[in-house]
């Protein structure tokens, strides 16, 4: 028998958003104790979570018969203290993926046109799919967005531009001279949303939380996560800085108590370890050094990063990832994205790092 027919059309040709594999899958899929495997696939922190944090989600599992703080109170204004603005300028999502929903539902509509780079993030295209708006993809220029295209692509159609800064899943970084302008550029009817989950790792990033706390641009809306540097991508938990106004329509769409209890206690003290954000740096700058002067000495094309990932071209990208998963190492092929010749490579500890190199010298000696 089948379904009601769907009222929404636009889920007959949406594709669901493809994930890194799980460890458990690949393991019961090979045979293999899920010990042996690693995964360098999801740019997920490879130091784990804070020892502060696992701390702090312990003490609350007593309480979890109680719903959490609908408002995340305490979470908000530690943010507001370390970010230097009010907590008015903050929400609140269940990932970084929720804020980008919310931009659907107060911007997006039949006859509405986003604005992407060629290779952006691939929940963008499937949100802006989802509420039955127009994708303007703006080619990529080495791979990198081109800014000054991405500003002619502006129509009195467009109500959305997305940039991630550093992009997934190239990697890339704008110059900050240049991303400073396209903000300032952009028309003020249009909303920029600005990724910036991997910002912490930047070394000098653009300073575009000033321009949130000023005021200057009330079209301006910046993510970040928890995902990322932090080690918290189990507990989703991402948040959206922008002018006071758009976060109160934003609050009309969110869903009552979107943050649990155990994520909103390990963010809390995640905040705290400044000495685990420095080592996870540190990790990833030694990390990208290493595969940088390997894939050099092994004549492989790769996009220098300025996240906690590098993009490789291996010829056959899938056939690559195959055969790396078969010993244990899963990395990310990266067809969904239209680069069929590229893998990407999360930055893991240096073992792994080691153990990813070698079953990649492997995979391409097959």
């Amino acid at each position: 028998m089948p379904i009601p027919p769907l009222t929404n059309r636009e889920l007959h040709d949406l594709p669901s958003y493809q994930p890194g594999r799980p460890i458990e899958e690949v393991a019961r899929e090979l045979g293999l104790p899920a010990s042996d495997i690693i995964k360098v696939a999801s740019n997920e922190n490879p130091l784990g979570p804070s020892p502060a944090a696992l701390e702090a989600m312990q003490r609350v599992l007593a309480n979890l018969n109680l719903y959490p703080d609908g408002n995340a109170f305490y979470l908000k204004q530690k943010l507001a203290a370390k970010l230097n603005l009010p907590p008015a300028n903050l929400i609140l999502g269940n990932g970084s993926n929720e804020i980008i929903e919310f931009v659907g539902h107060a911007y997006m509509a039949p006859g509405v046109e986003v604005v992407v780079s060629q290779y952006c993030f691939a929940v963008y295209p499937l949100v802006t799919k989802l509420f039955g708006a127009k994708l303007v993809s703006v080619p990529a220029k080495n791979l990198s967005h081109d800014l000054p295209a991405m500003l002619k692509a502006i129509t009195p159609q467009t109500r959305v531009v997305f940039v991630a800064n550093p992009n997934n899943p190239t990697g890339t970084v704008v110059p900050k001279v240049e991303l400073l302008r396209f903000i300032e550029q952009v028309p003020t009817n249009v909303l920029l949303v600005m990724d910036e989950a991997y910002v912490e790792f930047l070394d000098d990033a653009a300073d575009c939380v000033s321009l949130v706390r000023s005021g200057a641009k009330p079209n301006l809306l910046l993510m970040r996560t928890f995902s990322k540097i932090f080690g918290l991508a189990g507990l989703r938990i991402g948040y959206g800085l922008a002018h006071p106004e758009l976060i109160a329509a934003f609050e009309k769409v969110r869903q009552p108590f979107n943050i649990n209890a155990i994520a909103q206690a390990g963010a809390l003290a995640a905040l705290d370890d400044s000495a685990h954000v420095q080592r996870t740096r540190e990790n990833n700058a030694r990390g990208l050094k290493f595969f940088t002067e390997a894939l050099t000495q092994l004549k492989l094309e790769f996009i220098p990063s300025a996240a906690n990932f590098i993009l490789v071209r291996v010829g056959e990208g899938q056939k690559v990832f195959e055969a790396m998963q078969r010993v244990g190492v899963i990395v990310r092929p990266m067809g969904g994205y239209q680069l069929g010749e590229w893998i990407r490579i999360t930055v893991g500890t240096p073992e792994q790092n080691e153990r990813c190199l070698a079953a990649l010298k492997s995979a391409l000696s097959g």
